[in-house]
């Protein structure tokens, strides 16, 4: 299995299991110890390659233990430490990661809880772990543009001078993208301020705040989409294929067995921001059969197709969120016939996970 397939497939179980685990423990044996052995390659078994609890004394403090060093050549490499999948990563959950850092041979300390991976460096002052992480791994929404770089740190790739030489870079645009993708969710005054002053001459006053916070949130938003949709005209040709019904029962709903033949394609579909992220659900959950470049999409007026090969007579789901207050997962059994799911939330896609893998296990060859 490549090394993207393999991301992707841990993303899946995360995002299947997270719901269940309580404990750091149940993280370390679900989620952690797998992406050390699965992604980044080493033997958690080996303890000369991975050693749990490692323990180095640090000043006055003596026998504190860090969850786990990664060893190369008889050198601590990377560190972890480990929290809860419960929680969210803050710093003050570093700090024996920071005390650590200073006393071993690592130049790479990891931050995790299990589905955020935060990597710290020492960009600011040489032997002293930064506050800020020079990159960042969610399994909830992978940034492709990392994976090359994470992949440099498995035991087959190691390549740390090419890491830490890229760390600036990697640091101050992941940063900066995650900033702009704050301000997209939630603008801040500053980014309305700046924005409004651009297209309106009156006074900023607060009512003129209040009324614009709604509309830059709008206008980000729709340009994001407008910037997709524009990706998918020039790749796909604005291409999809005929609408079938929708039933607006909130019940699964079954319907007529798709075509065989080729269908012709709408030419005017408007692909959103959540099919996208349904799609790359679907995507995510798949890629642990196939290779993730066999998972395609085409966008049509009532529903989005995801197909395996780009192949219409390989349906592995359809979308149906355009314009409906109930949305659907459209799923196909043996004969093709199509069964919709009512889904409350994107969420609810996951508890259709081993339907997804089955279709395309049918397909796949």
């Amino acid at each position: 299995m490549e090394f993207s397939d393999r991301l992707n497939a841990l993303a899946t179980k995360v995002q299947n299991q997270k719901s269940a685990i309580q404990t750091e423990e149940a993280t370390k044996n679900a989620f952690i110890m797998p992406f050390i052995s699965s992604i980044l390659g080493y033997d958690v078994f080996n303890p000369l390659e991975v050693v749990p609890e490692f323990t180095a004394d640090v000043g006055l403090k003596k026998g504190e233990k860090i969850d786990y060093a990664i060893l190369r050549d008889g050198e601590v490499q990377i560190l972890l430490e480990c929290k809860a999948s419960v929680g969210n990563l803050k710093f003050e959950h570093a700090s024996q990661l920071f005390r650590y850092f200073a006393v071993t041979n690592a130049r790479i300390a990891v931050l995790t809880n299990g589905e955020v991976y935060q990597f710290f460096t020492d960009l600011d002052r040489p032997n002293r772990m930064d506050e800020k992480p020079f990159l960042v791994l969610d399994l909830s929404d992978i940034d492709e543009s990392i994976v090359p770089e994470l992949r440099k740190l498995t035991k087959e790739n190691f390549d740390l001078d090419s890491v830490i030489s890229a760390a600036e870079e990697l640091k101050y645009v992941g940063a900066i993208k995650r900033a702009i993708g704050e301000q997209f969710k939630e603008p801040t005054d500053d980014w309305v301020r700046f924005f409004t002053t651009r297209v309106y001459e009156g006074a900023f006053t607060q009512k003129v705040r209040e009324q614009f916070s709604t509309l830059v949130a709008k206008a980000g938003k729709q340009y994001l989409s407008d910037q997709v949709n524009d990706r998918l005209k020039t790749a796909l040709g604005a291409t999809g294929y005929t609408p079938a019904p929708v039933s607006e029962s909130a019940t699964a709903v079954a319907s007529e067995p798709i075509a065989e033949k080729d269908l012709d394609r709408d030419t005017e579909v408007d692909t959103t921001l959540e099919e996208l992220e349904g799609y790359q659900i679907v995507k995510a959950i798949a890629c642990s059969e196939v290779k993730p470049p066999r998972i395609v999409h085409r966008d049509a007026k009532s529903y989005f197709a995801i197909l395996l090969d780009d192949n219409n007579r390989k349906p592995i789901a359809r979308l149906h969120f355009n314009g409906l207050k109930q949305k659907y997962l459209g799923l196909f059994d043996d004969a093709k016939v199509e069964t919709k799911h009512p889904l409350e939330s994107l969420d609810d896609i996951y508890r259709h996970a081993n339907a997804i893998r089955e279709a395309v296990r049918r397909y796949r060859g």
